[in-house]
């Protein structure tokens, strides 16, 4: 008679993927973001997880949470396994027969930069499927199913291309604009902000307008083409950033009444999936992106 004595369980995977990224990120709050759950369900998965070790993996604090001893011992190795496994996952989607450009871009980018892109893509890959995804943080694309990523960072990515450096100015109608003739003339005017980019009048002020002081309160929106669209409507000044906002420019819908430009310490972008490189498809999207 045949012996099948019960097999230990193996660790459980959804834990796994919790403390990792809890220990990658430094809490169980970004961790939740991250992976779309609540806080609680990280907490919960990451104490499944050290009931199955029998070890504590995290020292809980009055401020948060750091590693144990355990937990940095296996973090790195846990990490090169996840990205194994992405990389996997990706490969399985670069050698699919359905043929698909997967694109992940901050919402304004989508809105304003990426749309009017759109029709030139979809035109040069007709078997293709073209999807975009708006997000506020860029993926890993290591892990995550996206084939290129359009963002504001501090460096270009390895194997990236850089889209232009983050250039910003005060933009508005023009009839605003014909009355504004120094920045001392922004007094009394409503500043429109945009919630993500919240320091970008002190930033252009801080450069432009030493020495002037006055409220830069206003009305705030959370999404930066909805306050480009109320400057347009005359609703007030924005500070516009130079690769969103220069269509509207040209067309003259929207006028830059001061000379005074200020380079941010970032570029927009584009990076491709390591899995995806070479892909011809992505190779014209690209070319598109980076006319």
């Amino acid at each position: 008679m045949a012996v099948a004595p019960p097999r230990p369980k193996p660790p459980p995977l959804n834990a796994l993927r919790a403390f990792e990224a809890a220990a990658r990120l430094g809490g169980f709050s970004a961790a939740a973001q991250e992976l779309c759950v609540t806080q609680g369900a990280i907490a919960q998965q990451i104490k499944h997880l050290e009931d199955w070790a029998g070890t504590g993996l995290f020292v809980r604090h009055a401020r948060g949470v750091r590693l144990s001893a355990a937990g940095k011992a296996v973090l790195p190795r846990l990490g090169e396994a996840f990205d194994a496994l992405g990389d996997v996952t990706q490969t399985l989607r670069r050698d699919s027969a359905v043929s698909e450009v997967r694109i992940a871009t901050l919402p304004s980018i989508a809105q304003l930069w990426l749309s009017p892109r759109l029709p030139a893509i979809r035109a040069a890959l007709l078997e293709t499927a073209v999807s975009v995804t708006a997000m506020e943080g860029a993926p890993n694309l290591i892990r995550d199913p996206y084939d290129l990523a359009v963002f504001f960072t501090d460096t270009v990515p390895t194997g990236g291309i850089s889209l232009g450096r983050d250039i910003i100015y005060p933009v508005c109608a023009p009839d605003i604009a014909n009355t504004l003739k120094t920045p001392g003339d922004l007094e009394g005017h409503t500043l429109i902000h945009d919630a993500s980019w919240k320091d970008d009048w002190e930033s252009w002020l801080a450069a432009a307008a030493t020495g002037l002081t006055f409220g830069t309160s206003g009305p705030a929106y959370s999404l930066y083409a909805l306050a480009v669209e109320e400057a347009r409507n005359g609703a007030g000044v924005l500070i516009g950033h130079e690769v969103l906002v220069r269509p509207m420019i040209e067309r003259g819908e929207l006028v830059m009444p001061f000379n005074t430009i200020v380079e941010l310490p970032r570029v927009l972008a584009l990076e491709t999936a390591p899995a995806m490189r070479g892909r011809a498809d992505l190779g014209t999207a690209i070319r598109i992106l980076s006319e």
